[in-house]
């Protein structure tokens, strides 16, 4: 069985936003809920899929994490506490 990078879904108060997927994308994001779905034993919206994915691309992208807390750096006066989570 292969390991999934999505694991269960939080259910969290979202902002909705409209976006267009190329069919090939859109299919794969269909088989990619089919799989979790027979993971996780629930049936999985492929909708619902899309913000832990973009959440999740980019929590592992280390050059914008850098780029991120560098601009951060920049508008936090000197002797501050840094941003719970950081």
């Amino acid at each position: 069985m292969a390991k999934l990078k999505l694991g269960p879904l939080e259910d969290d108060k979202p902002v909705k936003i409209s976006v267009e997927l190329p069919a090939a994308l859109h299919r794969d994001l269909i088989a990619y809920a089919e799989i979790l779905g027979r993971e996780s034993g629930q049936a999985v919206d492929p909708a619902k899929l899309v913000a832990p994915m973009i959440a999740r691309f980019m929590a592992t992208d280390r050059g914008f994490a850098k780029m991120r807390h560098a601009a951060r750096s920049r508008l936090q006066p000197a002797g501050s506490a840094p941003p719970r989570g950081e």
